[in-house]
């Protein structure tokens, strides 16, 4: 059954997997832009570091092409590292679209995340809402093996974020090159 047509109104919770540079990111904004409600609007929940202009210029220049990417209509909420991310979506009304559960994991302390809460917590968003919640995520373990410990605890807890999130999603699909691949349902 397609997702978006779903019967009784009810909320979506869809993960978009992919790499660095898949096309993730603009899979999950074409997702939300479509399946918005018909205002159009859409809270984009923002996870990475914020640039400062002292910082990393190419992380800068990256959270600028996303910036430049969303239409004005939609809201931006600066989700800080180590902030609670089920709490602070929990609240939204309308499409959710988040971006990405890697940058939020990597400003956890020790990559520390409550699984059962988060999933708990995007799921009763979704179901209580009726609305469309959108989660970006980098897929990992498809690239070469980190070669320090804290790249494999990284890599480990995103990847098992990945999975638990994956199994309460109605809805999970891969980017690869740009190309969208449906993975199923999770519940």
């Amino acid at each position: 059954m397609d997702v978006a047509t779903r019967a009784g109104g009810q909320g979506t919770l869809t993960l978009v997997l992919g790499g660095t540079r898949s096309g993730k990111s603009e899979v999950a904004e074409g997702l939300a832009g479509e399946r918005a409600g018909s205002d159009g609007s859409v809270t984009y929940v923002a996870t990475g570091a914020f640039p400062t202009g002292a910082g990393d210029p190419l992380w800068d220049a990256r959270v600028q092409a996303h910036r430049n990417r969303r239409p004005a209509r939609w809201e931006t909420m600066e989700l800080g590292p180590g902030r609670d991310l089920g709490a602070a979506t929990g609240t939204l009304a309308g499409t959710v679209l988040i971006d990405s559960l890697g940058a939020w994991v990597a400003g956890l302390q020790d990559f520390r995340v409550d699984h059962e809460r988060l999933c708990a917590d995007l799921r009763a968003r979704v179901d209580t809402n009726n609305d469309l919640t959108v989660v970006v995520s980098e897929e990992v373990g498809l690239g070469v093996h980190p070669p320090t410990s804290i790249g494999v605890a990284f890599a480990d807890a995103l990847g098992l974020a990945n999975q638990r999130l994956a199994a309460v999603c109605d809805e999970v699909l891969l980017v690869v090159a740009g190309r969208v691949l449906a993975l199923g349902r999770g519940r």
